[in-house]
């Protein structure tokens, strides 16, 4: 009964309300407003001024010299080097041997969310921009600053910057020159005999292979002590009968309390200084 009565009424309700409104619209417009109230008005008056939007034109045409064709091949490569220039300043600068040792602290603390990866590389980024200011200074000092006060050209500000970092990269290889000599077989190049000899495209994989070399050497160390404490831990659980029970979720525990009892962050931050300033 309820079912039939919304069916057949409700329907009428709302077609009477919808007429309603529409009648009244001219009759409400038609009302004088009451006195004090104000008038609404669409027009624009004096003071009121229209937005103004720049005019965009982009125009596409073909080069007419060889300039400009030089300067758009130019700037094509210039922004392909833009794209890649955070892997460049990573593999560059003492960023990778970073975030590689701590990565391998946080496996070797069985550690599987904390810190998370975000955390610890920032925490090489900032380490890296710390030691590598004396190097960025002068960069900015010798290539950036007479660049922008227009006193040398974009050639010449390439060859200041690329010096303080193959100067850099070279006293990190610590006189191994075993990869450079490495990579300068592979191409076909002469022995070289002073670091004006090397060319760029040749220390930087060179210093890259050195960086993980020593990464990896900091990281067998750092595993070490923990190794025992999880040998220690299982051969405990073994001797007991424990077997179903991980060593790793006992192990952790120690572990932490060793690594915070020794400092450990101090220490790992405080050799990975010692261990890029020589």
């Amino acid at each position: 009964m309820k079912n039939r009565f919304l069916l057949q009424y409700v329907p009428r309700i709302f077609l009477c309300a919808v007429i309603g409104v529409f009648c009244c619209i001219p009759f409400a417009s038609s009302q004088n407003f009451p006195d004090g109230a104000t008038r609404g008005r669409t027009e624009m008056t004096a003071d009121v001024s229209g937005l103004n939007m720049p005019a965009v034109d982009l125009s596409i045409r073909a080069p007419e010299t060889g300039q400009e064709v030089a300067f758009s091949i130019q700037l094509l490569l210039l922004l392909t080097i833009l794209t890649l220039a955070p892997s460049i300043l990573i593999l560059v600068t003492c960023f990778l041997r970073f975030s590689i040792v701590l990565d391998f602290i946080k496996r070797a603390l069985s550690l599987q969310q904390v810190p998370p990866t975000a955390v610890l590389n920032g925490i090489a980024f900032f380490m890296t921009l710390f030691i590598m200011w004396p190097t960025f200074t002068e960069i900015y000092t010798n290539s950036f600053k007479p660049l922008s006060d227009g006193d040398i050209g974009i050639e010449t500000a390439f060859t200041e910057a690329e010096a303080p970092l193959r100067i850099f990269m070279y006293k990190q290889m610590g006189g191994h020159t075993d990869y450079i000599t490495l990579f300068m077989s592979m191409g076909g190049l002469e022995r070289p005999e002073t670091l004006a000899d090397v060319p760029t495209y040749v220390l930087v994989p060179a210093y890259i292979l050195n960086e993980l070399t020593v990464a990896f050497k900091i990281g067998v160390i750092l595993y070490i002590p923990f190794i025992v404490i999880d040998m220690v831990v299982a051969s405990v659980l073994m001797s007991m009968g424990m077997i179903m029970l991980p060593p790793v979720q006992i192990s952790m525990p120690f572990k932490l309390m060793l690594f915070v009892l020794v400092d450990g962050w101090g220490l790992l931050t405080q050799q990975l200084f010692m261990s890029v300033v020589q």
